[in-house]
């Protein structure tokens, strides 16, 4: 007997379920609080250059022919708000190094705390580097430890970092403490803040598609993602009534707070359990569930269930399960490897797209907003068609669909007017465009990557996929900052061709809608790979060696008899 086919019996998405569900969710919108706070408490004002009283002659703006002619590898903009240019000298090109910030949208940011513009803005972006190293780290390594001790005490862990890291962002920065020490506090706060947030993010998410049976996956894979863009547009109401710095990192920090207990009340996954052969401890939960959902448990069934868990471990290879499994098969390399890239290049495109979405509009809270709202759309569209279209041929619309749009800001900054009014109203439309396609293939990989791997390392897996992604953050953070200045849309082209090429790459895994979570390597095996890839011969999705895939007793008797068991 399967694990779905009992969970049937005791209903997969009963009240139980329903409640514990809507708890994950709940702490599914901190991991966007505490990703985009930056976006807030780091954003970059307004500025103008403001001369020392004492060297007044530098006060002349360049003009653009004598910024070509000693910047040139900046923005005409950026030369003209960080340098000087003076008449009566033999250096007519000084750097500036007091500026005046605009009040219009924040009263005070930490760029402005730290003059983190000109030539030390590459102290935010190392800021953003580390961060999105934490998420690399936090990722592997609390994807290892969750499947290795549990979902439920690492992310009561992972909170009790959350909490503990926010604070030393909110408070280290003081000018007590010179800016070389508060500086290396806060980078530290913000690199535990991301291994804490990945711990909270994968374990949650995998939690809840742990907890109930195949209909429900997409239900809750794609509902989780609502509240993650609920937590973005929370702090954007936060942000917007709190105008400084050092406050917003506060609220937050308190915000974080009533996670701490959780712990308390959230489940740990009962497949995982089994998988981990705890089954006196699984049998506890099942039953709980049974009752709370006003259900039969049948200790017969549950029995069954348990000799067929045993078997699978006794006809299967003696191997460790997880990262390690995935070196066993090639089957399993090829899928590891192939989310992997996926993984990356969904992050460089998201994260990389998400960043832009200031410079849509002149106000960043409006941006913000406007950034939000389009991924709750591309959740709802994807909730809709991901079952009927199903996981793959979804994921690849949307990606190759990318790429093509990204590809039309070409043509659009060759033919039309330079800053028309035109020209502004079609790449506003192309950015939301490309928003909107960013967050639904950022979504769906999420849920197919959860879906292909087996539960006994499902965590390890995704953590590896989501540390690998990391990189692909990062890329797409530099790609903002460097390759935007020898071209402002040269990102947009960037991100596009990285979506082309990984759309080739993913007609090679398998379609996993509607079908039972894989509770071990061999059952990812036995699906096999699509084209171009071929598959073993003796094993297709609907039989294997001439006999149902569902025939279960079939399938572990013919596995005993070949390894000698029976």
């Amino acid at each position: 007997m399967h694990f779905d086919d009992f969970y049937a019996t005791i209903n997969p998405f009963g009240r139980y379920q329903k409640a514990k569900y809507f708890l994950i969710c709940l702490t599914y919108m901190f991991p966007p609080i505490m990703v985009y706070t930056w976006s807030f408490t780091a954003a970059t004002p307004s500025f103008e250059c403001q001369p020392s009283t004492d060297d007044m002659r530098h006060n002349s703006i360049p003009s653009e022919s004598q910024c070509r002619q000693y910047k040139s590898q900046l923005s005409l903009s950026e030369c003209q708000q960080c340098f000087r240019w003076s008449n009566t000298s033999d250096e007519p090109m000084r750097t500036c190094t007091n500026f005046v910030f605009s009040r219009a949208y924040y009263q005070s940011t930490l760029v402005e705390e730290w003059v983190m513009v000109c030539d030390r803005t590459s102290l935010k972006s190392f800021v953003q580097i580390v961060f999105f190293f934490g998420y690399m780290v936090g990722s592997l390594v609390f994807g290892v430890l969750s499947d290795k001790f549990g979902r439920r005490p690492i992310m009561g862990v992972s909170f009790i970092v959350i909490t503990l890291a926010a604070f030393m962002c909110a408070l280290a920065p003081n000018r007590k403490l010179g800016f070389e020490i508060s500086y290396a506090f806060f980078v530290l706060g913000r690199f535990l803040l991301a291994c804490a947030t990945r711990g909270v993010a994968l374990t949650g998410f995998v939690i809840g598609a742990e907890i109930v049976g195949p209909k429900q996956r997409l239900f809750t894979g794609i509902v989780i993602e609502y509240f993650f863009a609920g937590g973005e547009l929370i702090l954007l109401a936060l942000a917007y009534l709190i105008r400084t710095w050092r406050l917003l990192n506060i609220a937050l920090a308190i915000l974080s707070i009533p996670f701490l207990f959780f712990y308390l009340i959230l489940p740990e996954s009962p497949r995982w359990l089994l998988s981990k052969g705890h089954y006196e401890h699984a049998e506890r939960i099942l039953r709980r569930i049974a009752s709370q959902n006003k259900r039969h448990f049948d200790p017969d069934a549950y029995e069954r269930l348990v000799v067929g868990e045993r078997k699978r471990k006794l006809s299967g290879p003696h191997v460790a399960h997880g990262l390690w499994r995935i070196f066993q098969s090639k089957v399993m390399i090829i899928i590891g490897i192939n989310m992997s890239f996926q993984w990356f290049v969904q992050n460089l495109v998201f994260y990389g797209v998400s960043q832009n979405t200031g410079r849509w509009l002149s106000n960043p809270y409006v941006a913000f907003a406007a950034g939000a709202l389009v991924e709750i759309v591309a959740y709802f569209i994807i909730h809709l068609v991901l079952d009927r279209w199903g996981r793959k041929l979804t994921f690849c619309g949307f990606v190759f669909f990318f790429g093509i749009v990204a590809y039309l800001v070409v043509p659009i900054q060759m033919f039309m007017v330079k800053d028309g009014q035109a020209q502004v109203v079609v790449m506003f439309c192309i950015n939301v465009i490309l928003k909107f396609l960013a967050s639904g293939s950022y979504a769906i990989i999420y849920i197919y990557a959860n879906e292909l791997f087996p539960t006994q390392g499902r965590n390890t897996c995704m953590g590896v996929c989501s540390m690998v992604a990391r990189f692909g953050a990062i890329i797409g953070t530099l790609s903002n900052d460097l390759l935007a200045r020898a071209w402002i849309h040269f990102p947009i082209v960037f991100f596009g061709t990285t979506s082309l090429i990984a759309v080739a790459f993913a007609t090679i895994c398998p379609e996993t809608a509607n079908r039972p979570l894989p509770q071990t390597s061999e059952d990812v095996e036995l699906v096999g790979l699509t084209w171009p890839c071929r598959r073993s011969k003796s094993s297709t999705h609907n039989e294997i060696n001439g006999k149902p895939y569902d025939d279960e007793d079939a399938i572990l008797k013919e596995q005993l008899n070949k390894n000698g068991i029976i």
